[in-house]
């Protein structure tokens, strides 16, 4: 079978901090046990959005030191205790994410399954997919079946579109979402022939991760308007990352750029308290004051709904000031249900 061009793009990504000499004027060494526990991978394209040493985009695909810090949590959002099988999580009554792939196109620094992401520990059996799949259909509740990963895009189409079959064949599953960062770091993978396949699953509904205004070129641009032009609805998940996106204008930029694509954003998560990525923390004031500044500047299409989503799998919580109050280190935040969680906050 031929290699598509963005499987040979994969291919000739860089793996190693050392092959990034040739561009950037840096030490590599200390990186490479970076990258020896949590992987890298960061594309041709993506590559070409680099413009400087720890600029915007640098800081969201190439490894740090600080990544080794012990920091957080190893399963920040209680994940594997959410798991009735391998590739399920259920943490909503009538919703699952479903694990369709353990690796992605670029492995971005501040993700919340980095533990696992890309490693030996995401490897997912044909198995443990069929169990997946079963799960699904033996629970009537679930409506809607998430895919995730790593990035469910990154699997070959055949088997993208035999898993999406499965899923679409169960009677209670009404919509189907994929996550997917390829618009952002692979476009080329949004094939027409891709297109094609999304469009036979409607309603399917694609939500992607574009976290800086240098993202969003041509190229991705182009991606997104195919899938649209396919009838998928694209909406956007941000997060705040400290040193990328973490000042209003910044956000402002991208909002509005992500409208002119048609891509509604959806959601400004708050960062997850995963190990290793404490350096992209930010204050929740932080975000709370970019919110602000989007009022009136921003029409309401623009502005995503700022979440955080609380450790120990109690959910998402929407991030407004009536939410939130600040006893010392912590804050109490109250939950939809009106449970107080205390939450450790960053102070910038």
């Amino acid at each position: 079978m031929a290699t598509e061009a963005w499987q040979q793009a994969l291919k000739e990504s860089l793996i190693d901090p050392e092959q990034l000499l040739g561009w950037y004027d840096f030490d590599p060494q200390p990186l490479k046990a970076v990258a020896a526990r949590y992987p890298m991978r960061i594309t041709p394209y993506y590559l070409g959005l680099i413009q400087a040493v720890d600029d915007p985009i640098w800081r969201q695909c190439v490894p740090d030191l600080r990544e080794l810090s012990d920091d957080g949590l190893a399963d920040p959002l209680g994940e594997e205790n959410l798991s009735p099988v391998p590739a399920v999580i259920h943490r909503y009554p009538d919703r699952v994410i479903f694990l369709a792939s353990g690796s992605c196109a670029s492995y971005c620094r501040f993700c919340t399954r980095k533990r696992k992401v890309g490693c030996k520990s995401m490897s997912i059996s044909f198995r443990e997919l069929r169990e997946g799949i079963d799960y699904i259909a033996a629970t009537p509740q679930i409506k809607d079946v998430i895919l995730s990963g790593g990035d469910p895009l990154l699997l070959p189409d055949s088997v993208l579109g035999d898993l999406l079959a499965r899923i679409h064949a169960i009677p209670h599953v009404e919509i189907i979402r994929i996550g997917s960062r390829v618009p952002v770091t692979l476009p080329e993978r949004i094939t027409e022939k891709l297109c094609a396949l999304l469009e036979r699953f409607a309603p399917l509904y694609l939500n992607t991760h574009f976290n800086h205004p240098r993202e969003l070129t041509p190229q991705a641009a182009e991606a997104c308007a195919r899938l649209i032009g396919s009838g998928v609805p694209l909406g956007n998940q941000t997060v705040l990352l400290k040193g990328v996106n973490d000042e209003p204008q910044t956000m402002i930029a991208l909002l509005r750029g992500l409208l002119r694509m048609r891509v509604r954003p959806y959601y400004l998560h708050q960062m997850d308290l995963a190990c290793g990525t404490a350096h992209f923390r930010t204050p929740v004031a932080t975000g709370l004051e970019i919110v602000r500044a989007l009022r009136g500047p921003v029409s309401g299409l623009a502005s995503p709904h700022y979440v955080i989503d609380l450790p120990g799998g109690k959910g998402k919580v929407p991030l407004q000031p009536e939410y939130v109050k600040r006893r010392g280190e912590v804050l109490e935040i109250r939950t939809s249900d009106g449970e107080l969680v205390l939450y450790p906050d960053c102070r910038g």
